[in-house]
């Protein structure tokens, strides 16, 4: 990214804090901003009949947004929820557009950001659909052990698409 447009971005950032448990987005409401995650922990998570469903986490270094409501311009599904106290830059959707249209580098780079999303949702998609619950814990251990060390048992569970109880039989197992 030039140097011209780092500026002009970093002019338009808003850095936000939250606390834990507090929402940055909620299902319903259009999600008017792009975040990247400085510190802390967030996650996202739909409601299912009562229930909640996690389906991402994200920690820092990480951009967050409810990527649907934020392309589409409607309402979220989802929830976005910090699970500890977190700092993020914000931009909105209106003031990214205007610098897109004036520095196309930064296009690019969010193009690129986009494209890692989509690659992990592909992932977690075949993960879901083709892997074993032992299988998808092994990969969480593998690639993201650090989940386990700061998310609960249950919203873990959740994220594995299992019962806690299954969660923990397959814990004591490895």
């Amino acid at each position: 990214m030039s140097s011209e447009a780092w500026g002009a971005l970093s002019k338009a950032l808003t850095r936000v804090e939250v606390s834990k448990n507090s929402f940055l987005v909620k299902e319903g409401t259009v999600c008017n901003n792009l975040y990247f995650l400085e510190k802390g922990c967030l996650r996202g998570y739909y409601n299912l009949d009562g229930k909640e469903i996690t389906y991402w986490f994200s920690f820092e270094d990480n951009f967050v947004t409810s990527f649907y409501s934020f392309i589409s311009r409607k309402p979220a599904v989802e929830n976005i929820q910090a699970l500890e106290d977190s700092a993020l830059w914000s931009i909105s959707f209106e003031v990214l557009n205007q610098l897109f249209d004036a520095h196309n580098d930064l296009e690019r780079v969010v193009r690129i950001i986009n494209e890692q999303y989509y690659i992990r949702l592909e992932e977690r998609f075949m993960a879901m659909q083709f892997k074993t619950a032992r299988e998808r814990y092994e990969q969480l251990m593998e690639n993201s052990p650090h989940i386990l060390h700061r998310i609960s048992l249950g919203q873990t569970a959740s994220y594995l698409g299992i019962s806690q109880e299954t969660l923990s039989r397959i814990r004591s197992q490895v």
